[in-house]
């Protein structure tokens, strides 16, 4: 079942932990490509210092964390990855929820010719351990770029359904590569299913 706009429009850091275990689905190509979701990480907006909208900030970029919750925030970092947010909260509370990592599921060929342009069965042991345990990877294996910006996430061509699979421990701890934001690198914002091989950091 897909996930609905009322799952999204809650406090994000409950939001950021419920998606754990859940199903990430892009219909690209005419194929299902499907990963769990294995790790994110909380953005918490206007006084979290790591946020892209702290203190208010409002540009073209990020105009749609003011928007309603259930859509896609995607940027791009160092001129070549793209990271995938899932707006949370409420109208004009500009938050949202990083998807740092996915465990590959339906359709892994597909990731790997889109990540690596070779089959998966031609991938090395290290090549199909980081098919989709990053922010980045995840996005290049999934296919998700600024074409996708502000896509609502309640469609039918990228999506969250219910995972089957509940039966986990979350770890909670820091996020990752906000040196910058000072005391926000300590906020507990960072979340994970404990023992997972598709984390990207442990």
């Amino acid at each position: 079942m897909k996930l609905g706009r009322e799952f999204y429009a809650r406090d994000t850091i409950t939001v950021a932990k419920e998606l754990l275990g859940n199903v990430l689905v892009h219909q690209v190509d005419g194929v299902l490509l499907k990963g769990r979701i294995v790790e994110t990480e909380a953005y918490l907006g206007i006084e979290d210092k790591a946020a892209h909208s702290y203190g208010g900030r409002r540009t073209d970029r990020i105009k749609v964390m003011y928007g309603p919750p259930g859509h896609a925030y995607v940027y791009l970092i160092y001129g070549m990855y793209y990271l995938f947010n899932i707006i949370t909260a409420k109208e004009g509370v500009p938050e949202g929820v990083l998807i740092r990592a996915l465990e590959p599921l339906e359709n892994i060929d597909k990731m790997a010719l889109n990540r690596f342009k070779k089959p998966y069965d031609k991938l090395s042991k290290y090549e199909r351990q980081n098919l989709t345990n990053g922010p980045g990877k995840l996005t290049r294996a999934f296919k998700i770029d600024k074409e996708l910006y502000g896509i609502d996430l309640c469609g039918d061509r990228l999506y969250v359904e219910e995972g089957t699979n509940k039966d986990f421990n979350i770890v909670e701890t820091t996020r990752i590569g906000i040196d910058y934001a000072e005391e926000a690198k300590y906020f507990p914002y960072r979340f994970y299913i404990e023992n997972n091989p598709y984390v990207s950091v442990k």
